[in-house]
């Protein structure tokens, strides 16, 4: 299986890269939005800036956003799952909208939100075969679908109930970082390796 991840200036790649790092995964980092589709997983990583990260996306947009609703395998971490969206009061800049959408700030006293957080699953297969009731989290903003159905788990900071999982399809959007999710976490991600390959 060939896993890409696509380089949009976040902070997170080596550790990301680690836990996705499992037998009969050929894996490569990918600077060109393009040349990242030619994959059998694109994976969004999380860290940085949404305004940013949506104009290094600007020239492929289209091509990405078709390319996942098609059905290829997707993960998107953190800011990563915020660019499935359309939109980010973050910044100026389109998200690929395959989740109808917006991103707002966290609605709590304390953010961003740094630390460990629970989630509450909501029966997605994925969260069966890899529990994960405890995740670590870096995020001021949280995704709004439109359509809670997306929506795949729960987690509160304060008193703000946002999605920490949405599923489209093939693709899955986390918003905590399970590769710093210590042994469950990275469980998290391999499992969802072995999903795409069924």
């Amino acid at each position: 299986m060939r896993a890409t991840i696509f380089d949009y200036g976040a902070g997170n790649l080596h550790s990301l890269a680690k836990a996705l790092a499992t037998d009969g995964v050929a894996l490569r980092t990918e600077t060109d939005p393009l040349g990242a589709l030619d994959t059998d997983v694109l994976v969004l990583p999380g860290v940085g800036n949404f305004a940013v990260a949506a104009e290094r996306l600007a020239g492929a947009r289209d091509a990405m956003r078709d390319a996942i609703l098609s059905g290829l395998p997707t993960l998107g971490v953190c800011l990563g799952m915020q660019l499935l969206f359309d939109e980010s009061d973050e910044g100026p800049g389109r998200g690929l909208g395959v989740i109808p959408g917006r991103v707002t700030a966290l609605d709590a006293a304390r953010a961003p939100q740094i630390g460990w957080n629970s989630i509450e699953a909501m029966g997605d297969p994925l969260f069966e075969t890899a529990p994960l009731t405890m995740a670590y989290y870096a995020n001021g903003f949280a995704c709004r679908p439109d359509d809670d159905d997306f929506v795949i788990a729960w987690s509160t900071h304060e008193t703000d109930r946002f999605p920490a999982a949405v599923r489209c399809g093939q693709t899955l959007g986390v918003q905590f970082h399970p590769e710093k999710s210590s042994a469950a976490g990275v469980r998290f991600v391999r499992a969802f390796l072995q999903e795409a390959t069924r």
